[in-house]
Parts: structure tokens; C-alpha cells; sequence
């Protein structure tokens, strides 16, 4: 599936998001059915479901007398309410482990294509996660030869949808907004990277409606393999 005018998009860089995108974020459900029998589908997206929701409210929340949290620690924090709230005992051992399968996630199989085809233009991440967390995964993955720079949030101190972090691909690849072709399968960092001014992508795997609170992506696709195509010629 692809939705989008039929023009080929003109844009000088890549800017990737990296938990859903280019690294399933579900492969952790495996490590979790394999400790919590039954249960590791629930707690895998529960788990996701509040990483999310806490990062959103860390950065609501932040200010001089309560900074925020780096994505490590609200990563720990949603595992355990998740944890709790399917009610299921999570012993030291079983937290270690499935805190360590989020920095072992599995790729999703178009994207070392994806990212090798979309050469010589510059290709970089832009992530709510440290790169104590990004730079190790990309390595082991091998998709870190098809990138030129691993941004994180942290830089700019909040999280995702802020403009300011999507002002850091700016400062990076010293290119207009609407000269970054920006790609995500998060419909809500999608629409504040449209808000921001970038060209957008939005990786629509599951064929969910799209979210209705800001503007509209540029472009609808179903799979990283899609967007070579979509592209003018670098």
C-alpha cells in the first residue's frame, strides 16, 4: 500500500526513527513468553504501550526540581508497572533479562535493504532512546554501516514529539526541514515531524487509521522496502 500524489519525493537525507522502525520492538515478546508462559504477547505490548506514555509525561512533567528521565530508566519503569499490572512476579533475574532482549532487538528484514538502497544519500537515526542503548544495537545488527550519525533525545533534553528534538536532524545534516525525508511507524512522532516542517513517511504496517491530532504525513507506506522507489535520484 501506498498513498501519496504519484510524484517522486526530492529530499537530500534520511532521518530514521529506531524502536518500530527500523528494530521490532516486539521481538522482546519471544524472551517474555519464554519466562511468563502465556503472557509474553500482553506484557510485550503493555510494556511499549507505557514506555511511550511515560516518556511523553516525562517531558510534561520536567522541570529544575524534577528532571527528566533518560529512556533506560523509563524503559525500566513501564516494565515494571507492566509487570505488575498483568501480575506476574518479576524476580531480578527475569527483569535483567528482559530489560537486556530491548538492547538485543531483532531488525525488521527490510531494513538493511532498505537503508543500503537508499545510499549515497545521508542516513541517520533520531531517537528517544540513549545511544548507550542505539549504538551497541545498530553494531550488532550490522545497520550501522548504512548510517552516518546516531542522534539522540537527550541532546535536546526532551522527548519526542518536541520540535526541539527534531531540530537536532537540522543542526546535523544543515538542511531545510522540507529537504529531510523523515521516517517513522509511530503515527504521533510522524505527525510532530510534519508539524515541524519535514517530509514524511510514515510506515503503516498494521494498516491502523491515522491518528487525527496534527497534520497529515506526506506519504503512506506499508513497508522500508517501499520508499527507494519514492525518491528522486540522489
Amino acid at each position: 500500500m501506498i498513498e501519496n500524489s504519484g510524484i517522486p519525493f526530492a529530499v537530500d537525507a534520511l532521518v530514521f526513527d529506531a524502536y518500530g522502525t527500523l528494530f521490532d520492538v516486539q521481538s522482546v515478546a519471544s524472551t517474555a513468553e519464554a519466562l511468563f508462559p502465556g503472557h509474553g504477547a500482553a506484557l510485550a505490548q503493555l510494556w511499549r504501550s507505557k514506555q511511550l506514555e511515560y516518556s511523553w509525561l516525562q517531558s510534561l512533567m520536567q522541570s529544575p526540581t524534577h528532571p527528566r528521565q533518560d529512556f533506560a530508566a523509563v524503559t525500566a519503569h513501564a516494565l515494571a508497572y507492566a509487570a505488575d499490572a498483568l501480575a506476574l512476579p518479576l524476580a531480578s533475574h527475569a527483569r535483567h533479562r528482559m530489560l537486556d532482549a530491548y538492547l538485543d532487538l531483532s531488525p525488521f528484514p527490510d531494513a538493511d535493504p532498505a537503508l543500503a538502497a537508499l545510499a549515497p544519500r545521508r542516513r541517520l537515526i533520531l531517537s528517544n532512546g540513549t545511544r548507550a542503548m542505539l549504538e551497541p544495537l545498530a553494531a550488532a545488527t550490522g545497520l550501522a554501516r548504512h548510517l552516518d550519525n546516531i542522534l539522540s533525545v537527550d541532546d535536546a533534553g526532551v522527548y519526542k514529539p518536541s520540535p526541539r528534538v527534531y531540530h537536532l536532524a537540522v543542526d546535523a545534516l544543515k538542511l531545510p526541514p522540507l529537504r529531510i525525508g523523515f521516517v517513522s511507524s509511530n503515527a504521533w512522532d510522524a505527525i510532530g515531524a510534519k508539524a515541524f516542517g519535514f517530509t514524511v513517511f510514515w510506515i503503516n504496517r498494521i494498516g491502523a487509521p491515522l491518528d487525527r491530532h496534527g497534520p497529515r504525513p506526506d506519504c503512506v507506506i506499508r513497508r522500508l522496502a517501499e520508499l527507494p522507489a519514492l525518491l528522486t535520484a540522489a
